[in-house]
Parts: C-alpha cells; structure tokens; sequence
C-alpha cells in the first residue's frame, strides 16, 4: 500500500512539473504572436510625409501607448485601413499652413495614434487637430443619394457614420488621395471582420478623432465558462473585471427596475441579463441558490450581466467561426470543450452595447405604443390658424391631433387611419362639414366615429341640420378651451 501510495505522489508530481511546462510553452508562443504596432511608426510616418507634400500641406504623426501589444495578424490587417485613415486626416481635415495660421493654430498639423487597453479590447484612437468634418456636406450628400429625408431629425453621431457608407465622398474633385468614395466603407469592413467596430468624432474647426475598439483575440487563452439556459459559453478572463453572486430575490427586484442598476465598488453598473441579449432562455428567478454576475466595461459604460452557472475556469484554443458566422455580433470565435462540445466565444464588450441597445429600443417602443394609446383627434377646418391653434391644445392634454384642411383632404386622411372623435367646420372649400359628415355616416368602416360639428353659423335650422346628419355635438365659434376638451372626453369614455 506504501508502495501505490507513493508511487501515486510520484505520478502527481510529474503531472504537475508537465502542466507547468505546458503553460510555460503556451505563454512563451502567445508572446511571439503579440507585437506593439509602433513597429511599424516608420511605414506610417512615411505615408504621412508623401501625402502632405503631395498635397502641399504639413503634418506630423505622433504616438502614445507604445507598450501596448496586439497580436500579429490583427497588426498586419489594421495597417491598410490606418494608413487610409491617415492619408483621410491630411486629405480632409488637416488645412493648408496659411488657414492654420489664420484659424490661429501651428502651422504644422499634429496627427496622433494613441493606443490604450481596456479590458479584452484594444483601442486605436486616430486624433487630428484638422477642421473636422463638415456635417452641413455629409447631410447635403446623404440626402443626394437618398441615405436620409430631408426633414429628418438624425443626431450628428448618426450623420457622421454616412461617410462609412460604400461609395460615399464629401471631396470637391477627384485625386488619388481623395473623393474617389472607396475609402471608410472599406476601413469600416475590414475592422468589423476583426471583430471590432469604429467611432467617429468630430468638432468643426477643432479635428476629429476615430476610435477603434478592437477584440483581444489569441490563439490560446483562459477563459471562464457559464451556462446560459441549456447552452455552455466561454467568457475570456480579460474581459471580466469581477463575479459576484446575489440572492435571486435581490436580483428579482433589480430586474423589475425601469433601468437596473447594481453598484459594486462605489460604482454603478448596468444590470443585463445574458440570456436576453444572446436570444435563449435563462435566469430562472427561483430560490435555488444564489445568481451569478460578470463584470465588464465597454467604453464608458459599466456592465454587470446575469448568468446561470458557474462552471469554472479553463485555457481554451481559439477557433474561427468561418465566414458563414463570423458576421454574428458578439462572438469572437469558437473552442471545442474536453468532452467534445462546441462553446461559442463571447465578447463581452459588444453584448454589452447590444444589451444596451435592445433596452434603449424596448424603452422607444414602450413608449410608442404609449402613445399610440392617446386618443387621436382629427380636426377638419380650412383655416391653418384654427388647426395650429386647436392642435397645441390637444397636445396639451395628452391627445394627438389629425389635421385635413376641408372635406376631401379630411377623407384622405382617413383612408390612413381613424381617429377617435373628428372636430369638424362647415363652411370649407370642395366639400363642406356637412357634405364630409353625409359621407361619414353613410361610409360602414367610419359611422361609428363620434362629430363634434364648430362652426360661427349658431342658428337653430344649422344645429338640426347637423343633427339630422347624425352629428354628435354641435359648438359654437368661439368656444371654451374646458367645454371642447369636455365634450371630446364625453365621447372619447363612451
């Protein structure tokens, strides 16, 4: 027995010496397949000294974060698409030294690569102190080839990620540097097919900046896997600031918030819940045992995402989705587990805006469908005054008001939709109050509507004309602000 036992000792501890050999192998070839990109700062300050001069102007290109590595291949795919952002900067942003010099800047333009990490992500930040982009020309060139109407009301962020749009160019004349409209889509493309995506900021007259937030994707790496309803996910290491697990009442409570919120560490932190954000079913609120939180960040925003299990931590090989999958947001690749499964490979931070993207949605829709709950009221009189002015009092009053300027706009506006009580003139151009109520009464899909007929003509014989028609309520001009919301509620609550 004294024998087995310390021949088993014997057997562990070569076990161990081997693991640890292992481990030492894995990390010695992860750190041959990471580089810091300022290797390649003499390729870029070259582009930058070739496209000034072409272009008469002056620049130069300056670096932060040189100590910060990223793995060969992602290095060699982002050199194409950062030296036509450079060559973009100069072209379009950086001005010639005499409107520099005016603009009360140093003749010479300053573009700067600043490389930072944050958690399982790489961010490039492109900076220049150009003139920025002209948000008047993206919005004049998005609305030419039909990208937006031109009466939307798009953010300037949204605007802005026109340029990203295939084909699309603000330049006033063609070079080979510029205005051939084959040039952010593709930088666009290629960061996206890493996994990554791409932010644009911009002040007029001050520069732009583009970020780049790019997955920190290894061959190997460790990784924590966690089940989410039937299914087993790997989370890397990297991208988990902190786990926590919470009583499932608590955790209830949250959810049940208009916008939960967990604090940890004297910080806030969005709560999610996995399952939701990945489309399967999880996070069964019972008294089983205590539910898991992971931690993460993506940019400003602080997240802590609800799982179901804990299953433990493991060293995982990273393997590509494929071209079929790998344009699915939030996944970074694939591992095959030791029993033979497939885990898929989550990115954390993208399920992160995801997540809060689907909230920020579910609250627009909400409160759509809110108001799309109020009542609808069409007014039908052909003085814009009257319309403008009756309409500001139903807004006041949590009523939506139609508008139609005489009785044929009115039945045009009906064939799109019906309102809940129609306020209706008489005197009108085309076709008159009581012409337009005839037509209601005797139309099967409008008869129901309620009529409230206002009108200057007080008489008796009108009001029992209006009457006979089948008109509802019948108001002399001018009238009470209370009495015209009174009688609409009267009918509205019938």
């Amino acid at each position: 027995r004294e024998y087995l036992q310390g021949g088993n000792r014997d057997a562990e501890t070569l076990l161990l010496q081997q693991a640890r050999v292992n481990t030492e192998l894995q990390e010695g070839l992860m750190q041959t397949r990471m580089v810091p990109l300022v290797e390649n700062a003499p390729r870029l300050r070259r582009i930058v000294r070739q496209t000034s001069a072409e272009l008469n102007k002056q620049a130069e290109l300056r670096f932060s974060g040189a100590e910060v590595e990223m793995d060969r291949n992602v290095v060699e795919r982002m050199m194409a698409p950062l030296e036509h952002m450079l060559r973009n900067s100069i072209a379009h942003g950086i001005e010639k030294p005499a409107a520099r010099k005016k603009a009360g800047k140093p003749e010479v333009g300053t573009i700067r690569i600043a490389l930072s990490r944050e958690g399982s992500e790489i961010v490039i930040r492109v900076i220049d102190d150009g003139g920025g982009i002209s948000l008047a020309s993206v919005r004049k060139k998005a609305i030419d080839r039909g990208l937006m109407k031109k009466n939307s009301d798009l953010s300037d962020k949204e605007i802005i990620h026109f340029i990203m749009e295939s084909g699309f160019s603000t330049a006033e004349s063609l070079s080979q540097i510029a205005g051939r409209g084959v040039g952010m889509d593709v930088v666009a493309s290629e960061i996206k097919q890493l996994g990554g995506n791409l932010e644009i900021d911009t002040i007029e007259g001050k520069g732009t900046t583009f970020i780049i937030r790019l997955p920190l994707t290894l061959s190997v790496s460790r990784a924590l896997l966690v089940n989410v309803g039937d299914s087993v996910y790997a989370v890397p290491l990297l991208s988990i600031m902190g786990v926590e697990r919470i009583p499932p009442a608590d955790l209830k409570g949250m959810l049940e918030a208009e916008r939960p919120v967990y604090n940890w560490l004297d910080q806030e932190y969005d709560l999610l819940n996995l399952g939701r954000i990945l489309g399967v079913p999880g996070v069964v609120l019972d008294e089983s045992g205590k539910r898991p939180l992971l931690f993460a960040q993506s940019g400003d925003h602080h997240i802590a995402l609800v799982v179901d299990e804990l299953i433990g931590s493991r060293e995982i090989v990273v393997k590509s989705l494929g071209p079929q999958l790998s344009t699915l947001q939030g996944l970074s690749g694939a591992t095959i587990l030791g029993d033979g499964s497939v885990a898929l490979i989550l990115d954390l931070p993208m399920l992160s805006r995801l997540g809060l993207a689907q909230r920020e949605r579910a609250e627009e829709i909400e409160h759509i469908e809110e108001v799309a709950t109020l009542p609808k009221v069409l007014i039908v009189d052909d003085s814009i005054t009257v319309r403008k002015v009756t309409s500001r009092v139903l807004e006041r009053n949590d009523l939506i008001p139609m508008t139609a300027k005489d009785g044929v706009d009115a039945i045009a506006v009906l064939e799109e939709g019906l309102p809940d009580v129609i306020l209706l003139d008489v005197e009108m151009p085309r076709m008159d109050g009581y012409e337009f109520a005839t037509h209601v009464r005797n139309t099967e899909r409008l008869k129901d509507i309620p009529i409230i007929m206002i009108t200057s003509r007080s008489g008796e014989k009108h009001r029992q004309r209006a009457m006979d028609i089948g008109v509802n309520l019948y108001m002399s001009k001018p009238f009470q602000e209370s009495e015209l919301l009174e009688n609409i509620n009267s009918l509205v609550n019938k």
